[in-house]
């Protein structure tokens, strides 16, 4: 399963394994904290063509609804439907059983471009020290 350290990341704190072309996507622990308990998720369909930004699906919690956006541009392969049968897998497990779908990438280039680890924990303490 996708190891927090070697994925890619996002502001908006979605994750990005890559294998080969292929990506696993989630979002990160620091996300699944903010956003709390989840109830429902909105997964998109496999064969949809997804662009790199795109609202993409919808996680809802207890106390709102978050979009979560494409990392990357690419075909959605599969869905997760283990997550949509148990929302809370995000927040117990967010790298290793919460992903929420499996994804052929367009470019590689668009995923090395993401932020690794480190620069992730970096800006993740630059946001708190700015609250």
């Amino acid at each position: 399963m996708p190891d927090p350290k070697s994925s890619r990341y996002m502001k908006s704190h979605e994750w990005v394994a890559l294998e080969g072309d292929e990506a696993v996507i989630g979002i990160s622990d620091h996300a699944q904290r903010e956003i709390t308990d989840v109830v429902f998720i909105d997964l998109p369909k496999a064969g949809r063509k997804i662009t790199k930004g795109e609202a993409i699906l919808v996680v809802e919690s207890v106390k709102a609804a978050f979009d979560i956006y494409a990392p990357v541009s690419g075909e959605i392969l599969a869905v997760n439907d283990a997550v949509a049968q148990n929302p809370g897998l995000v927040n117990s497990s967010p790298h290793e059983e919460g992903w929420f779908f499996k994804m052929k990438v367009d470019d590689v280039k668009e995923v090395e471009a993401l932020m690794d680890h480190a620069a992730y924990e970096t800006f993740l303490s630059s946001e708190a020290s700015a609250h």
